[in-house]
């Protein structure tokens, strides 16, 4: 557990530095919360933004952990995997430390928009319900970030990471219940919708801020997380980096 800290913290650190990218990563999911959540004119709710507040909380830890795969492979660049598996600890150490540190930057970028969110009018969550989202966004950044680092290690290389995850990211959220509900959407989208990883964890916070405890939801990302992660640890162990 300690390499794993360790690991954390030395890529935290790097994040911070670079001020830039930390801000960069804080200005699309801003502009959705501004542009799209108080300019677009719906008719199934009298109050847009609370309604897509919580898919910009969850676009924002999928935006953190795709951009946390590429972690690995900028490390295989500057070759600091050859130094770390000389390391004591085991290689999972690295894994844990990568997937730890994703989650962290979403949750730190997902703090900022809810704030921004509650300042703009959405109606402030209790205490508990704010417990149960962050507990969602964990649980979900856990299971974005195993995604994420199981492709970097099967792409390798960074211009087919992003060119892969550029394929993925957009698509993958504008077919999730973000935008609108489900009763709203096309007869052919209801479907792919429904079974989006995306909206089902869109819909837990939706659930939470409505008093709700989504238990089969939350049951099905952390069944989907133990086979991500389990699947990506056996990848990390045979894969040379």
């Amino acid at each position: 557990m300690n390499a794993i800290i360790i690991y954390c913290v030395r890529d935290l650190i790097r994040w911070f530095r670079g001020k830039w990218g930390f801000i960069s990563a804080l200005v699309a999911p801003a502009a959705w919360l501004i542009f799209v959540g108080l300019a677009l004119p719906v008719t199934f709710t009298d109050n847009y933004l609370a309604f897509v507040t919580p898919g910009i909380l969850v676009m924002t830890t999928l935006s953190a952990s795709m951009q946390g795969g590429a972690l690995i492979i900028m490390d295989k660049i500057l070759g600091f995997y050859n130094k770390f598996m000389a390391l004591p600890p085991a290689r999972e150490s690295i894994l844990f430390g990568k997937i730890l540190v994703t989650t962290i930057r979403g949750i730190i970028q997902s703090t900022i928009i809810l704030v921004l969110a509650f300042f703009l009018g959405v109606p402030v969550y209790s205490p508990a319900q704010i417990i149960g989202v962050y507990l969602i966004l964990i649980l979900f950044g856990c299971l974005l970030s195993s995604i994420t680092t199981t492709l970097a290690i099967s792409v390798g290389e960074h211009d087919n990471y992003a060119a892969v995850t550029a394929m993925i990211t957009m698509p993958l959220f504008f077919t999730s219940s973000a935008m609108m509900p489900y009763s709203s959407m096309p007869e052919w989208l209801r479907i792919p919708a429904h079974v989006n990883p995306l909206s089902i964890a869109i819909d837990s916070i939706r659930d939470v801020t409505a008093g709700l405890i989504p238990g089969q939801s939350i049951l099905i990302l952390v069944i989907l997380t133990i086979i991500v992660v389990s699947i990506n640890v056996k990848m990390f162990r045979r894969v040379k980096l």
